[in-house]
């Protein structure tokens, strides 16, 4: 099939849209793809980096007050729909999907208005604007998280697929990549990570804690991400640093690849994040960003801690002491992470790829 795949802003609107690409591509069923966002997005470097044809429209969303800028957003989103009926016209695809963020607003409204198949994806429990929006006017609506249902009045359009995130690292095997950062490959790990730019109250929380995890007979990676890192370390005890049960790294590149080699995950509760860890059943403690709109972290880890996959401390009620209680029980009793681990895998969907690509093939071939 021709595809046209468009969405932006943050990772969790991107990386699965490349997700599903690499699945297409891996099952020999793209004759082309063109991938639509903005030129100053995240998109812009990913795609491009990854060597998939890449156009732009210029775009940006709504102001929640009203203001004279929004006279401007309306334009602009006019005008976005105007271009990308010529990207349309000019690539002929036979089926248009947008992952969210607003650069997806105008490709796939346009695209519904020229009588292309379309398809939304939404990753997270709590609905973007875009895709409320969108959701009118798709053919369908692929879902990642069963509480989604709730958020969308066109009940006979959706589809639960999972994220495509998922599909990508569920065979990735255990490894050695724990000796990369001085830790035993084969001693029991937990990973504490606050996302790819860190978390300030992780990382304090981590820090205080530290004296009574190297105490203990299990292993410690703390990743602080690349913004916090010098400031972590100068806070850091020397003799933690030099202990041989904790490391502590700014980043891991490829981060999929370790999972498998851990036993629990402590962490941010994105959408991405979550489909990862339930894909291959790693128990997990979530600590939600209260900062992202509609407080949709909360929900996404409330979907898995509910059937008893995943602990959760609000960031309010983060301390040193109840991260080092939780993780401790865990890591501390095999049956409980044995419980979790089972009850992760069955909220995964490690075939969400191939089930996002029926529902495409199933549009085209209608």
């Amino acid at each position: 099939m021709r595809i046209i795949v468009s969405g932006g802003g943050t990772g969790g609107h991107i990386y699965p849209a490349m997700a599903l690409i690499k699945r297409l591509k891996e099952r020999d069923m793209i004759e082309d793809v063109l991938y639509v966002g903005t030129e100053k997005g995240l998109e812009s470097k990913i795609v491009k980096n990854a060597g998939i044809a890449f156009k732009t429209i210029e775009i940006r969303g709504f102001k929640r007050k009203l203001t004279i800028e929004n006279v401007k957003v309306v334009e602009l989103f006019l005008s976005s729909i105007r271009k990308s009926k010529k990207i349309i016209k000019d690539f002929k695809p036979d089926i248009v999907i947008g992952t969210g963020g607003y650069v997806s607003s105008a490709i796939v409204y346009a695209a519904h208005a020229m009588h292309i198949p379309t398809v939304i994806h939404e990753q997270n429990t709590i609905a973007g604007v875009t895709n409320k929006f969108l959701a009118h006017f798709v053919d369908k609506i692929a879902i990642a998280f069963p509480d989604a249902v709730d958020q969308f009045s066109e009940k006979k359009k959706l589809v639960f697929a999972g994220n495509p995130r998922a599909q990508e690292v569920v065979n990735i095997q255990k490894n050695d990549r724990l000796k990369e950062f001085n830790l035993t490959p084969d001693k029991p790990t937990v990973m504490i990570f606050g996302g790819s730019r860190g978390a300030k109250p992780i990382n304090l929380a981590t820090i205080s804690a530290l004296e009574k995890f190297a105490a203990t007979d299990y292993q410690v990676l703390f990743v602080t991400g690349r913004v916090h890192y010098d400031g972590v370390i100068e806070k850091i005890d020397k003799k933690y640093l030099n202990c041989a049960n904790i490391a502590v790294l700014p980043y891991i590149d490829n981060m999929p690849e370790i999972l498998p080699d851990l036993n629990l995950i402590v962490g941010r509760s994105g959408a991405t994040s979550i489909a990862e860890i339930t894909a291959l059943g790693i128990p997990a403690i979530f600590i939600p960003s209260p900062y992202v709109t509609h407080d949709h972290q909360t929900k996404n880890a409330q979907s898995v801690s509910k059937v008893g996959a995943a602990r959760v401390i609000a960031e309010a009620e983060l301390t040193p002491d109840s991260l080092f209680k939780n993780v401790d029980e865990i890591m501390g009793d095999k049956k409980l992470q044995s419980e979790m681990s089972e009850k992760s895998k069955k909220t995964g969907v490690p075939d969400a790829a191939d089930r996002l690509i029926k529902v495409l093939s199933d549009l085209v071939n209608k």
